[in-house]
């Protein structure tokens, strides 16, 4: 018996306890990532930007809300909100109470598709399907029919009402004390929403710094951010891979950047011009896929620090 059933037994159980990892405890694991990044012109006092992302939220959800609320601990200058805060219609109400101490900050916000439309279950194995053939969302996917549509005007009118600035294909700005950061957003790339030619022009004069947000990192957006100048873009949307191979990392990006930069910071160039991006993995799931692996949920907070 040993010999016929021995190793397909032992795959069965390695297979087992990683999926009870992943599920039952990697995907609760949040932490917090710390970054320093050197964009603000000389003389200027450090910034601390706290970026939240994929949240993904689904009613029930109570360690991931107390770990949202206890964020306001940091006390960043400012929040970064880059998108998908949904992962069910009815989770509007516990996404706000997650993330209420943090709307007492400054802050700004994207939307991702998530927000806009519910989740669908489709096999993970879609993902690396899509990977090959070079198909992302709605780009190269047919359009979506029959999505069930988000709740997601409740969402801005209370991120709005907090003061939170959106910037879905638009430009805003935050006014902290004695520093002015002009920002510059796009809607989400991913269903293809995005409207460059609306804010196109480069970083504002005037302003102690400029910064660009988008939910998705498709290259056709950092390209554009990029050649316009921007020190710095924030994305989200990839989940940082989600499920990742230990010491390889990312097999998939759910858009057309490269596994190498899935997560974290790097740099982007375009057009001779080059900007640093950081692409916070995202502290959710879908609801379907509950499953983090050599991945753990996280927010970031991003130390800004004078250029050398």
């Amino acid at each position: 018996m040993r010999a016929r059933y021995g190793v397909p037994l032992t795959l069965t159980a390695v297979g087992a306890a990683g999926l009870a990892y992943a599920a039952g405890y990697e995907v609760r694991s949040f932490r917090l990532r710390r970054v320093t990044v050197p964009v603000l012109p000389r003389g200027m006092r450090p910034l601390r930007v706290l970026q939240v992302s994929d949240i993904h939220m689904v009613s029930g959800q109570r360690k991931k809300q107390r770990w949202l609320q206890s964020l306001a601990g940091l006390r960043p200058d400012f929040v970064i909100n880059t998108g998908d805060n949904l992962s069910d219609p009815e989770g509007v109400p516990e996404t706000l109470d997650a993330l209420g101490p943090l709307m007492e900050f400054p802050g700004a916000y994207v939307f991702g598709s998530n927000d806009y439309y519910g989740p669908r279950l489709r096999n993970p194995a879609r993902y690396l399907i899509e990977r090959i053939q070079g198909r992302h969302g709605l780009n190269g996917n047919a359009p979506v029919v029959g999505a069930v549509h988000n709740p997601w005007e409740e969402l801005r009118d209370a991120f709005d009402a907090a003061g939170w600035v959106g910037l879905s294909n638009t430009r805003g700005r935050l006014k902290l004390e004695g520093v002015e950061i002009a920002l510059t957003g796009l809607d989400d790339p991913h269903i293809k929403r995005d409207r460059y030619a609306e804010v196109a022009g480069g970083p504002e004069a005037g302003a102690d710094l400029s910064l660009a947000v988008v939910h998705a990192p498709y290259l056709r957006s950092l390209d554009a951010f990029a050649a316009d100048g921007y020190p710095l873009i924030l994305a989200g949307h990839t989940h940082g891979g989600q499920l990742c191979i230990p010491f390889y990392g990312a097999l998939v990006t759910n858009c057309d950047i490269d596994t190498d930069r899935v997560k974290g910071l790097s740099t982007h160039t375009a057009a001779g011009r080059t900007s640093y991006l950081h692409v916070s993995a995202g502290c959710g799931t879908n609801r379907y896929t509950p499953v983090r692996f050599a991945c753990p949920p996280e927010a970031t907070l991003l130390t800004l620090t004078a250029r050398d």
